[in-house]
């Protein structure tokens, strides 16, 4: 059974630095993209970013997805020796403020990024607050 658990949300300033974590159980890292998700009140979640299966399985190539906002500021990767996946988020601005959901499935990347109803599965979410 796929599990994940989002943490690491925080208050936090306007340019201010947050590293948000998903632990993953119930299969193994590296079989599927993982991708976190944000949501901010009375908005449709969106993607943030994305890492692809390593190359040479399913679909995988490898590579990590940004959704454009979010370019130079945020850094996804996998560790795969605790089995989780990190966002690295830095310069922070008050649009970065949501629920950042960790979702997981065998998914084409870059595409499922943009479509967030099509992953299968979800963490809970972790809230990031950044202020003035």
């Amino acid at each position: 059974q796929v599990r994940l658990v989002e943490s690491g949300g925080a208050l936090v300033q306007s340019g201010g630095s947050l590293r948000l974590s998903c632990a993953t159980s119930g299969f193994t890292l590296d079989d599927l993209d993982i991708g976190w998700f944000r949501q901010a009140p009375g908005k449709e979640r969106e993607g943030v970013a994305c890492v692809s299966t390593p190359e040479g399985l399913r679909w995988g190539d490898g590579t990590t997805h940004y959704t454009d906002s979010v370019k130079g500021r945020f850094t996804i990767w996998r560790d795969n020796a605790r089995k989780m996946v990190h966002l690295q988020m830095n310069n922070l601005q008050p649009g970065d403020t949501g629920v950042y959901y960790c979702a997981a499935d065998d998914i084409r990347c870059a595409w499922g990024l943009r479509h967030p109803g099509r992953w299968d599965h979800w963490g809970k979410g972790t809230l990031v607050t950044v202020s003035q």
